[in-house]
């Protein structure tokens, strides 16, 4: 079955060139983006089975517009393109749900050979990144364990905390930049899952826990 393909670039001259190469070579290009904004609505629109993705582009970058895109269209792979190596970009990308990543001097072969695979379900990169990618996805993963093994999250664990130092509502609200109701709402959370009556039993629990610790 032939690969429905889009390309996203702000640089006419490389969509132009990836379109012709990528044609020539089997796909389907069913359409050309000029910013990130426009690659989501196209996107939205023609449903390809895969897009080429430019990293840097006016209006909304390719790794947001590849976030947004995760969202509406799961079942569509993307590959993002940069200029360059960047570990926090290629972070960023992983964050975001994309399929692959590849460096812009790498060759057509490479290009139609990484939509393949991400046709397939599976991870293409640029052979320099691989190191990179494979210590970054595991670091992902162990902070991802992380996060599933807390009773509580991070900012409840805060919230926790002030609480527990004597502080009340608005005074936890003012400490975090948060409103009083955002603040309530979290206590809430806490409650239900500490299975909590108030704040007091609450604090009691976590420090039992482990969570929070009395000053």
């Amino acid at each position: 079955m032939t690969i429905r393909l889009m390309i996203a670039d702000d640089h006419r001259m490389l969509r132009e060139g990836l379109r012709r190469s990528m044609t020539e070579m089997g796909f389907d290009v069913v359409a050309e983006a000029r910013n990130g904004a426009e690659a989501v609505q196209l996107a939205e629109a023609t449903r390809p089975d895969v897009i080429l993705m430019d990293v840097t582009m006016p209006e909304m970058d390719g790794v947001e517009a590849c976030r947004q895109l995760r969202q509406t269209l799961p079942n569509t792979q993307i590959v993002m393109l940069t200029m360059h190596a960047d570990q926090e970009i290629l972070t960023s990308a992983i964050r975001a749900g994309a399929s692959g990543y590849l460096v812009k001097d790498c060759s057509t072969d490479e290009i139609a050979s990484a939509v393949e695979m991400a046709a397939r379900g599976d991870t293409a990169l640029s052979p320099q990144l691989a190191a990179s990618m494979l210590n970054e996805v595991r670091k992902l993963e162990a902070a991802d364990a992380a996060e599933a093994e807390r009773v509580v999250t991070k900012r409840e664990e805060e919230v926790l905390q002030l609480i527990a130092d004597g502080c009340s509502t608005p005074e936890v609200a003012e400490s975090l930049y948060i409103s009083q109701k955002t603040v309530k709402n979290h206590l809430a959370s806490i409650y239900q899952k500490l299975d909590a009556r108030d704040r007091t039993q609450a604090v009691l629990r976590a420090v039992r826990m482990g969570i929070v610790q009395l000053n």
